[in-house]
């Protein structure tokens, strides 16, 4: 990995790594225009580089600090869902 690329991350402010999530998630900008596939690819490769340089990621398929992905075991995603509810209904919607 160059330096120049760890300085980009290093200094990267959260606004901006969340503006490239959000690009990457859509597929788009928030201006409505539509990334490229060669776009998509190089946001999502910075996405993922801020997401094991600077947070300390547990979520499932996500990139930890030693820049694997975290795969949960079935138990461990029960556990950390237990209790929560996935939808609710109103009792008109009955």
């Amino acid at each position: 990995m160059s330096a120049e690329i760890n300085q980009i991350i290093d200094e990267m402010p959260e606004l901006v790594y969340e503006r490239l999530r959000s690009g990457v998630e859509l597929g788009k900008w928030e201006d409505g225009t539509l990334l490229t596939a060669e776009q998509r690819e190089s946001t999502m490769q910075l996405v993922m580089l801020y997401q094991a340089r600077r947070l300390d990621q547990t979520d499932h398929f996500t990139i930890n600090r030693e820049g694997s992905v975290n795969e949960l075991s079935k138990a461990e995603l029960k556990k950390q869902f237990k209790g929560e509810a996935i939808a609710e209904f109103k009792e008109k919607d009955l």
